[in-house]
């Protein structure tokens, strides 16, 4: 054991050492999303910058499958990092898990390349295999979308057979059973039909299901383990409150899913049975922080990594606002038939994967930092305190207020361009053209200027916070 306020992987165990390969991956990609995302908003108002070099269709692909893999990069370490504590048990399979990181790692590096030095071309079976798959959202081209499952059936492998050997718990059986559904519903985006509507179905398994039901039980099973290690939650309480999320999620998640299929040519039951059910999934993980910390302070909560617990808290509200409000308000069909395909979805998607899956992601950032430097103490009084509550702050104003201006961006064109212009080529220029949008979008750029200096601040604070700090956790807990 080192110094505490040293970093020193000898304070971890096999499968946390795992997780911070796969943090870092994480963090590099967290910040290339954002700088990619900056680059196409700039060209969504200026056209003419880096056109023919770096293209706005590239700049938010890469923007968005930026995102995804970096929050799936955090996933994945997030559930190496709490394995063995939860299993009691050391991982099973570890170096085929190290191989299956820097496959991924490698993958991923090729990927990337291919989509900003290829941009341009005839699409074939020979580019689908190799290029881009040219589906929104998952343009990975098919060895990328074989290796991501190949991954994924190895980490699950890791985790299933550490806890069939290991212990048993709530927590391990769900995260056991939605790692069946994570490899499982990727298949769906591994096949395309000829037929449009046919294709969308299957295409909505994938953006809806593997992310937002698969995505948010894996995410109430990090919540239910981090509440504990943070503030001494109780387990009956968390793993009751995660049982109801999985009770919602695989049940209204499915049907909720409906609300995509509302304009593919979809029987028309689907009208009322996707816009009732869309907004039920993210109400039980609020419930299980509200009770947590209703519960350890009954009981003198003690905690002492202060950042961990304020992005953990800040998940559980901006996970049922942004996933659960901003969704509803867009789902039901009398109003989805005004802003689908307009920026108001955007707005959505913004505030929905930074509130329910970017947050968690980062409080376990700060989790693996405090045991990294000899579970040193992270909470009150802790050196440089400013730097975390400044990226928290900056990163919250500026996705926030990129929201609220896509959303008003996307009421102007739901008004002028849908319910006025008749959904006409017309009236989508005229909409493109307004003040209230252009305005609108100016203003997304300079929050999203914003965004981007949250993030750089938060790295900062992730590589500084604690350090040199030998107070421990435990007697620094003790003495508060």
């Amino acid at each position: 054991m080192s110094a505490l306020g040293t970093f020193d992987s000898t304070n971890l165990n096999g499968g946390q050492r795992l997780a911070v390969k796969y943090f870092t991956v994480a963090v590099v990609l967290f910040v290339a999303q954002i700088l990619f995302g900056l680059l196409a908003g700039i060209q969504y108002l200026k056209p003419e910058f880096l056109h023919g070099i770096l293209d706005f269709s590239v700049n938010r692909m890469v923007h968005i499958n930026a995102m995804v893999v970096w929050m799936l990069y955090g996933f994945i370490g997030a559930v190496y990092w709490l394995l063995e504590d939860e299993s009691q048990h050391e991982i099973v399979g570890l170096k085929l898990g190290n191989l299956g990181f820097w496959v991924l790692t490698a993958a991923v590096t090729v990927v990337v390349l291919v989509y900003l030095f290829v941009q341009i071309g005839p699409g074939n079976d020979t580019s689908l295999w190799l290029i881009n798959e040219g589906r929104e959202y998952i343009e990975a081209p098919r060895w990328a979308d074989i290796g991501i499952v190949v991954v994924v059936l190895i980490f699950f492998a890791n985790v299933a057979l550490t806890f069939f050997k290991g212990r048993w718990t709530g927590i391990s059986g769900v995260l056991v059973l939605d790692l069946v559904a994570l490899a499982g519903l990727y298949l769906a985006g591994m096949f395309y039909t000829t037929n449009i509507s046919i294709d969308q179905y299957w295409w909505w398994w994938v953006i809806h299901l593997w992310v937002e039901a698969t995505w948010e039980v894996m995410v109430g099973t990090m919540m239910a383990w981090a509440l504990m290690k943070t503030i001494g939650a109780r387990r009956q309480i968390v793993e009751t409150w995660l049982y109801i999320e999985v009770a919602l999620m695989f049940g209204s998640g499915i049907l909720g899913l409906g609300h995509h299929y509302f304009w593919i040519g979809s029987p028309n039951y689907w009208l009322s049975i996707g816009g009732f059910f869309s907004a039920l999934e993210p109400i039980p993980l609020v419930a299980m922080v509200v009770h947590a910390v209703y519960d350890s302070g009954v009981h003198k909560m003690k905690n002492s990594n202060h950042p961990a617990l304020a992005w953990l808290i800040a998940h559980a509200f901006g996970n049922f606002f942004g996933a659960g409000v901003w969704g509803f308000m867009q789902t039901l069909p009398q109003i989805n038939m005004y802003t689908h395909g307009t920026q108001w979805s955007a707005s959505h998607g913004h505030l929905a994967f930074f509130g329910a899956y970017a947050t968690i992601n980062i409080a376990f950032f700060y989790v693996a930092i405090q045991q990294s430097r000899g579970n040193n103490w992270m909470g009150a009084g802790l050196a440089g305190a400013w730097r975390w509550k400044w990226a928290l702050g900056l990163l919250h104003m500026g996705v926030i207020g990129m929201s609220v201006t896509l959303l008003i961006a996307g009421y102007e064109q739901s008004f002028i361009e849908r319910a006025v212009g008749g959904s006409t080529w017309s009236a989508y220029f005229e909409a493109q053209q307004h003040p209230w949008f252009v305005q609108a979008m100016w203003w997304r750029q300079m929050f999203g200027w914003v965004t981007l200096a949250g993030t750089l601040l938060l790295v900062w604070d992730l590589l500084a916070v604690g350090k040199g700090d030998t107070r421990p956790a435990e007697v620094a807990a003790a003495e508060v």
